[in-house]
């Protein structure tokens, strides 16, 4: 008598029609993880666009007669008006951004080794390089996504309830439409967005570094020995080369990236050439690419805290 038997051929399981092989997607898979365990990556931003929509709600009181006040500028002034609430809208979330994917890369090592939790992702067959680089993909590129995608919604609700304003006060919205032009600001933003992230990639690869190797307190470690050098330079020596070159790394991108005109509320040229070109972003590149090497060995031989 035959007896049934679980096991079964491995032809009958590889080579069966219509039999799909699941392909393991490591990298896929980790970004999703962090974005599962680091909320704040979009929470954050959500709550500053409430913050922003509410504050701009309060201050629609009495837009109605600002707006037929702001009409009768010249052109040029009454376009820098009407962008303003916007432009800051803009600027807060951006400025939300850099905030979070900063602290996201100073706890993005230094969490998993506090809380032990590096024991059971090491136990898995996910290389550190895959780690590391699932991790620096957070700030670089799913962050400006995110970011980009919540002020564009952000202000396109400020845009409807503008026209809603208007409309119930006798006034044609067409005004904001014409002075908002929001495709092309909605295209500026989104290159604005990748020339920061591309510039700011050695301080995110630096804070992955120091969420590898500090015990504690990440962020004093982080950020004491720049002020330290700065200041060791200040009173040594009368100069600040540091402390510009610093600045430089914060903010340096705006004059490579866009154009801007002297005494002109018009919106900034895009130089991608110019910016694509700069010897600080390519250097800064390279600083980033030393520290997260750096980090991807630390974590392989870093073990819990």
């Amino acid at each position: 008598m035959n007896t049934p038997s679980n096991t079964v051929p491995e032809s009958a399981r590889v080579g069966a029609p219509g039999h799909n092989v699941a392909v393991t997607r490591p990298f896929y898979w980790s970004v999703c993880r962090e974005l599962w365990e680091n909320r704040s990556i979009y929470a954050a931003p959500l709550i500053v666009a409430m913050v922003v929509l509410f504050g701009f709600l309060v201050s629609t009181i009495g837009l109605p007669e600002r707006r037929r006040a702001v009409l009768l500028l010249d052109p040029a002034k009454a376009r820098a008006a009407i962008e303003a609430p916007y432009d800051m809208a803009a600027i807060m979330l951006i400025l939300t951004a850099f905030v979070v994917g900063v602290f996201y890369c100073l706890d993005a090592l230094y969490g998993e080794r506090r809380d032990r939790s590096i024991l059971f992702w090491k136990s898995l067959p996910v290389s550190d390089r895959t780690t590391l680089l699932s991790k620096a993909t957070i700030p670089m590129l799913v962050l400006p996504l995110v970011t980009f995608a919540i002020i564009v919604a952000t202000q396109l609700v400020m845009l409807l309830w503008t026209g809603v304003l208007l409309i119930s006060h006798g006034m044609s919205p067409a005004s904001t439409w014409t002075y908002l032009p929001l495709f092309r600001n909605s295209f500026i933003l989104l290159y604005g967005l990748a020339a920061i992230a591309l510039w700011h990639a050695p301080i995110y690869g630096w804070a992955l570094l120091i969420s590898g190797w500090a015990r504690r307190a990440t962020f004093l470690w982080a950020v004491l020995p720049f002020f330290a050098i700065a200041f060791f330079e200040r009173i040594t020596f009368g100069t600040s080369h540091f402390a510009s070159m610093l600045k430089d790394r914060l903010m340096g991108f705006a004059p490579t990236a866009f154009a801007f005109k002297m005494h002109s509320v018009d919106s900034p040229q895009l130089t991608p050439g110019a910016y694509l070109s700069a010897p600080g972003l390519w250097l800064g590149l390279i600083f980033a690419a030393v520290f997260i090497a750096a980090a991807i060995r630390l974590r392989r031989y870093r073990g819990p805290l």
